[in-house]
């Protein structure tokens, strides 16, 4: 069908796009800048190595200096390790298993670690990612040769827009006290579907904690098993640690990003550890591992009878861990079988301990930031879905400007809710933000349905203090400068700071240092960030709350919240460009991360060309929330 044919098209162009940037990266580039670039650890040491399945290694490796450097190393990654003594040559292929602070497990392809691997000088480069796209290529393909099928095809036809989802009503009544009206028709909705629910949840509206009630009233109805499956780990993680709250039987399959006690409980690796047959299992491995030292203990030089010996104590090796698969699989099929909640991200809910099961429903959180593609691997494992997530915020992470362009952008959120929406519910009442801040993203991405509950409506720093600013920089000579392909705006990013340095000074007698208000100093372009971070440092009135305080890019800040929001919007030039700023969704996370106060700074001269900030000014003007940056600068 031509549907999934442009997808696939979109997603070989993506591919392709995405593959040229890593080799930009990697093809002439020095182990040093692969490691500034997060694709390599080096130097690294070798901790500890054990047979694993398939006749495979798996070797314990641990980072040993450069620790602060954020990687892209990470579970399910191939990657290879390597000797930059002879780097083309000395070289071994293998998977990620498990990445965890700066250790990692690789499974390599090989039954015993060469020669070079004892002369130091070792490294891991991660290889580009062709797994994820062949499970996506894979799952569109699948998707595809299904859409005739009567059963099979349903969910397919129906998210394709060539048929429409049905509800039961009425069959189930769950009331859960701790729900708003929204939140709890929200969950009626997913238990009266039969096919396609969505949750439509704007920011501050308690997404997460319906889900969670819905996941719960589903096992309670249904008494089925849900996959549970978000784009990236840290949504996976948070997810898994409330529905494991809630007192469900959670399985996390892959990697959590986020190390703490109670998630790693909830993975494979560790239920495996707690399982009664794991005590046999060590002591298989244990043995087979005994005879691979007897037979390694036969050097090259040997005559034939050492030959026949080091050959039976290898196949006695490979017999026993044929029989460690064997136990390792049914512990791995009793885990998942007893599991209420599978959860894993888009790629991984076709990880090697459930790539054959299928699901009544999936749940796909964080849909708005999910690739089509990726949604399709746990679709195809369906026969209900509930998307939640905002398609008003963050869409996802595209290399190819002409991908995104022709289509690759738009989620499978954003199409299912303009064709069905009799089918999603928007969650409408915000637990966050002062009524102002929330005021102009509900009307402009809203339809102005959002409500701020009584009891952060009005809240604000202190009495009589304003929640909304609306910074004017025009005429004061702040201009843009152009650093590579980011913007700066150097004098903004000073003024941003005198201004924060006022309001502190004014809130610290009101605050104990622990109580201070939290901050964050948002901007959309890296090098401004850069230029602030830089800025702090040296800000000795600032320094004091330095653990209160986060400079970032607005990316990073999606589903958090602060107490104080600045945002830097940095363009101000002659020709009214405003470039990366025109992506409003973008615009619509800043300006909703904070609880009491908001304060926007930027040119109206070169922002009021674009219709969005335009309104926003006229926003600010009618809520008494504009001034120039002049009252400041002379005060």
């Amino acid at each position: 069908m031509e549907y999934f044919k442009k997808l696939l098209d979109l997603l070989k162009t993506e591919k392709e796009e995405d593959q040229n940037a890593y080799l930009k990266l990697t093809e002439s580039s020095t182990v040093a800048e692969r490691r500034a670039n997060g694709l390599t650890w080096y130097p690294i040491a070798i901790r500890g190595s054990e047979m694993s399945r398939g006749d495979y290694l798996t070797v314990e490796l641990e980072r040993t200096s450069h620790q602060d450097i954020s990687h892209q190393l990470r579970f399910g990654a191939a990657a290879v390790l390597f000797s930059n003594h002879d780097p083309q040559n000395d070289r071994l292929e293998g998977v990620i298993a498990h990445s965890s602070g700066n250790k990692l497990k690789i499974t390599l392809r090989t039954d015993e670690l060469p020669d070079w691997a004892r002369d130091g000088k070792l490294g891991v480069d991660v290889l580009f990612d062709n797994n994820s796209y062949d499970e996506m290529q894979n799952a569109l393909k699948n998707a595809d040769a299904r859409l005739g099928q009567k059963e099979e095809g349903h969910l397919a036809r129906i998210l394709t827009g060539a048929a429409s989802p049905s509800f039961n009503s009425g069959t189930f009544t769950y009331s859960i006290p701790q729900l708003n009206t929204m939140q709890q028709q929200a969950v009626e909705q997913i238990l009266a579907a039969s096919d396609l629910a969505i949750v439509h949840g704007p920011p501050g509206t308690g997404k997460t904690t319906t889900l969670v009630q819905a996941i719960k009233a589903l096992i309670k109805k249904d008494h089925r098993q849900i996959l549970v499956v978000a784009p990236s780990n840290t949504a996976v993680d948070l997810l898994s640690e409330k529905l494991a709250d809630e007192g469900l039987n959670v399985l996390r399959v892959g990697n959590p990003a986020r190390v703490s006690e109670r998630l790693m409980s909830l993975t494979l690796d560790s239920k495996m550890a707690g399982h009664h047959s794991m005590k046999e299992l060590k002591n298989l491995k244990k043995q087979a591992n005994e005879y691979k030292k007897m037979a390694h203990k036969y050097k090259r030089n040997f005559g034939r009878a050492e030959q026949e010996q080091r050959k039976a104590l290898f196949n006695e090796a490979y017999k026993i861990m044929k029989e460690v698969g064997n136990t390792e699989q049914y512990i791995i099929d009793d885990l998942v079988n007893r599991a209420e909640v599978i959860t894993a991200t888009l790629v991984g809910s076709n990880h090697y301990t459930v790539r054959g099961r299928e699901f009544h429903t999936v749940v796909i959180d964080e849909a708005g930031q999910a690739l089509e593609p990726a949604c399709w691997i746990p679709l195809l494992k369906a026969k209900k879905v509930v998307f939640a997530g905002d398609h008003c915020q963050l869409s996802p992470t595209i290399k190819s400007n002409v991908a995104a362009k022709n289509g690759l952008s738009t989620t499978l959120l954003e199409k299912c809710v303009a064709l069905h929406p009799h089918a999603v519910t928007l969650l409408e009442e915000q637990y966050r933000m002062n009524e102002m801040i929330m005021g102009y993203s509900s009307k402009v991405f809203y339809e102005d349905k959002l409500i701020a509950h009584p009891s952060v409506a009005q809240r604000v720093l202190f009495p009589g203090e304003a929640p909304l600013a609306f910074i004017d920089t025009a005429g004061c000579g702040f201009d843009e400068r152009v650093e590579g392909t980011s913007s700066t705006n150097p004098e903004e990013a000073v003024f941003l700071m005198r201004h924060l340095t006022q309001l502190v000074r004014q809130l610290a007698p009101l605050f104990e240092t622990g109580d201070f208000p939290s901050v964050a100093i948002i901007s959309p372009y890296k090098q401004q960030v850069y230029i602030l971070k830089d800025l702090l440092l040296n800000a000795p009135d600032l320094q004091v709350y330095a653990d209160k305080i986060s400079v970032n890019t607005i990316d990073s800040f999606q589903g958090q919240e602060r107490d104080i929001v600045y945002i830097s919007l940095t363009r101000s030039n002659a020709e009214g460009t405003i470039g990366f700023l025109s992506d409003i969704r973008r615009m619509n996370v800043a300006m909703t991360r904070a609880r009491k106060k908001l304060v926007v700074i930027g040119d109206s001269a070169t922002l009021s060309r674009s219709q969005f900030y335009s309104e926003f000014i006229s926003y600010a003007e009618a809520n008494d929330a504009w001034s120039s940056a002049w009252e400041y600068i002379e005060a």
